[in-house]
């Protein structure tokens, strides 16, 4: 299977570039996977296509205001870097541009004070990795997560252009534990009052947390779809977490993930459980779902319209099918549907 299989046209001016004032008023494109069979819809219709028992699965990781500007010690050039994943203590995984210039024992600095000049942060490059990866220790005083609050600006994808003026709208209403480099966009869609009314409806909500990472910013190089290598991202589901779902299984209803993350750490921890019921857990994942892979934990998926190509249409690929999802993606760019992190919705179910 080629990544190319994946390919569809997307005129860049449906590229949603500023979120909608009102989070529920985007549009919804219903794909049943089952007969391949559309409906185009609002996205407060989503509740027409739950029902009682049902349980919401939702990824409550908080977007760290992770990418810093700032200059080499040395020559004063300007530098951006991107953190995409902690290591250890002050160490992380970041992106650096422009990465040619930035080379380990590479010093950087970050921010100033007003009295001394000295700067909010200083990093360094300890170690180097492929296109532009490189692993940084920080050192500050403080605590790093009001110098990152202070210094830091949202990590919007590089395809949105405008400026985000109120941070908030890059993060879902129910965010809460610090640490992805991206926001989980198919969550942003909620507000409180609509998941309230969910649940006076009988729909479940659990949550689960995946930082997002690495693999985020990065395309597909190779050609082949099994030639990929998938970058790791931390996860963890709780004891709660785990018997709501074993419970709503056992109860015949289904479990619906609210974006691909929720569906990769979903299916991570059903293929660590086995046949039987899923466990509580915490780690690493590098799972890749793609045509060909039998769900195990996923019934159904809200997710927004994704990148031609990318490893996130490949996944709601193997859930839907790629002739139904390249259909359904066809009818969304015909009816001119708003894509990406900003954009509208697709439920399968």
């Amino acid at each position: 299977m080629n990544v190319s299989d994946f390919d569809f046209e997307l005129p860049e001016r449906l590229i949603a570039q500023t979120p909608l004032a009102d989070r529920t008023s985007s549009r919804l494109l219903v794909l049943h996977k089952e007969t391949g069979e559309t409906e185009h819809r609002t996205f407060t219709d989503l509740k027409q296509f739950l029902k009682p028992g049902d349980t919401l699965v939702l990824n409550d990781t908080r977007v760290l205001p992770a990418r810093l500007y700032g200059v080499k010690a040395d020559t004063g050039a300007k530098v951006e870097l991107l953190l995409l994943k902690r290591l250890e203590g002050d160490v992380w995984e970041t992106l650096v541009r422009p990465g040619k210039k930035i080379r380990s024992g590479a010093i950087l600095h970050f921010g100033a004070d007003d009295a001394t000049g000295e700067p909010h942060l200083t990093a360094e490059v300890e170690a180097e990795g492929d296109m532009g990866a490189r692993q940084i220790r920080f050192r500050y005083k403080g605590i790093f997560n009001e110098l990152l609050d202070k210094l830091g600006t949202m990590p919007l994808p590089p395809y949105i252009k405008e400026r985000l003026e109120d941070r908030e709208r890059y993060q879902t209403v129910y965010s809460k534990h610090e640490g992805s480099a991206a926001a989980p966009t198919a969550g942003l869609h909620f507000t409180e009052s609509y998941l309230k009314e969910l649940q006076d409806a009988g729909i479940r909500l659990c949550w689960i947390t995946l930082h997002v990472g690495l693999g985020t910013f990065r395309p597909v190089s190779a050609e082949s779809v099994d030639e990929h290598e998938m970058h790791s991202e931390w996860y963890s589901v709780s004891e709660e977490s785990a018997e709501l779902l074993n419970r709503t299984k056992a109860e015949g209803g289904r479990i619906v993930a609210v974006g691909t993350t929720s569906a990769r750490t979903l299916e991570t921890i059903g293929q660590r459980s086995g046949d039987g019921p899923v466990s509580a857990g915490s780690g690493w994942t590098d799972i890749f779902i793609y045509p060909g892979y039998s769900y195990r934990v996923v019934d159904a998926l809200l997710t927004n319209f994704h990148l031609p190509k990318s490893t996130l249409v490949m996944l709601v690929s193997a859930l839907a099918g790629r002739e139904n999802v390249l259909k359904a993606y066809r009818e969304a760019v015909e009816g001119e549907y708003r894509f990406f992190s900003f954009g509208d919705a697709m439920f399968i179910v």
